[in-house]
């Protein structure tokens, strides 16, 4: 069993909850029954904000919109104004009353459109939702593959990446909700992910594979299944996120609910099988814990953390992975402390990662406060740490 993290950096912490105020909530120090419990979610909000402005926080990209999204989580939980005053000046940047310029000839670039429907119904600014119309326009027609999967991007004919649908999907269908639109994007969204699932699915180990190439020509592409070799943490996440995602917004009747179920009950027991028992966290390439090289990756943990305890939440899976997902998130918390700065860092973060063999996905370097772990932990601790706090997606 790895050591406690809250007890280890028990000093350290206790200075960080001297300099940040707002770092006050669900999880309080062990052995210290008077001090102030820790609220890890602002803690690590307050650190991005001081570390960055919205004009320095970053250009227009999918990652900058997930951890947005998790600050929104925040925002909606604590009713702390300037969180969000910082996420709409952030999209200011981009949004005018023109709406939004872009092709979107990618699915990540799609990612942040995810927060143009949450903005208009905070704001009433017309803005945001011109952005957010000009954005479901793009979708019919995105190029696809003959059974209807969008392309991770134009450029890339024929690919599906695992990565793709979290990129696109989620916006789809909170579109369809918000501005009244449920039968064409319902069906897409829930369509985009079953047809992923079933192309990236392996049920030998209960994992997805990170790619699929339909006419098989990409050199990653291997048999008759024309998928990636190996499964990569982050990607299978991803897909996971989704499909708890849209189950948040489709309507108990809708044809695909049963579908979206079977996604989240076959990752559950993936995920359970292959939590690595010492730390509970998954490794970089999932079900390959005993390579030398490989290693505890803290985003896709995350991820898998916030699958299964929604999953439990929402009766799609059993009470039994309720303890897989505690696991997870003490996991998690264990690779999050404060720095000499007195600020929250998240360690063990994959960058940016394509498609690659063994030898690449090992060599991606593990960053702290990469914004793929900072948006993940936010969206995993505000299910875990504040339970039926704040349900944004219902």
């Amino acid at each position: 069993m790895s050591p406690d993290p809250l007890r280890t950096a028990r000093l350290t912490r206790r200075t960080m909850l001297a300099g940040t105020a707002g770092a006050l909530g669900a999880l309080a120090l062990p052995g210290t029954a008077s001090a102030a419990p820790v609220d890890w979610s602002r803690a690590v909000v307050d650190s991005t904000m001081k570390r960055f402005t919205p004009a320095t926080l970053g250009g227009w990209g999918y990652t900058r919109g997930l951890y947005l999204y998790g600050q929104y989580l925040v925002y909606r939980r604590t009713g702390e104004r300037r969180y969000l005053d910082y996420i709409l000046a952030w999209y200011d940047r981009f949004v005018t009353e023109s709406g939004i310029a872009g092709g979107f000839t990618n699915l990540d670039a799609m990612r942040s459109g995810q927060m143009f429907p949450l903005l208009y119904t905070e704001t009433g600014q017309a803005k945001y939702k011109t952005a957010a119309e000009q954005l479901r326009a793009r979708f019919p027609s995105y190029p696809r593959t003959s059974d209807g999967g969008m392309f991770h991007a134009t450029s890339k004919t024929g690919q599906l990446w695992a990565d793709g649908v979290y990129m696109a999907q989620p916006f789809l269908a909170l579109y369809g909700k918000t501005f009244g639109d449920p039968g064409y994007c319902y069906e897409e969204a829930a369509k985009n992910v079953i047809v992923y699932f079933d192309r990236l699915k392996e049920p030998a180990t209960g994992l997805l594979y990170h790619a699929y190439d339909e006419d098989g020509s990409e050199p990653w592409a291997s048999g008759d299944g024309r998928h990636s070799k190996f499964h990569w943490a982050r990607a299978i996440g991803w897909l996971g996120m989704t499909a708890i995602d849209l189950l948040e917004i489709l309507p108990g009747g809708h044809p695909r609910r049963k579908r979206l179920v079977e996604v989240v009950k076959f990752l559950a027991a993936g995920y359970t099988r292959w939590q690595d028992r010492a730390s509970g966290r998954w490794f970089q390439i999932v079900d390959r814990g005993g390579d030398q090289d490989n290693w505890l990756e803290t985003s896709a943990s995350a991820m898998y953390t916030f699958l299964l305890s929604r999953g439990v939440e929402r009766g799609h899976i059993g009470p039994e992975y309720r303890p897989v997902a505690a696991k997870g998130h003490r996991g998690v918390l264990s690779q999050i402390s404060a720095g000499a700065d007195g600020l929250a860092d998240i360690k063990n973060i994959s960058e940016g990662t394509n498609v690659g063999d063994t030898a690449y996905y090992y060599a991606r370097k593990r960053n702290t406060n990469d914004f793929h772990g900072l948006g993940a932990f936010l969206i995993m601790n505000e299910q875990l740490a504040f339970p039926g706090r704040c349900r944004v997606l219902t």
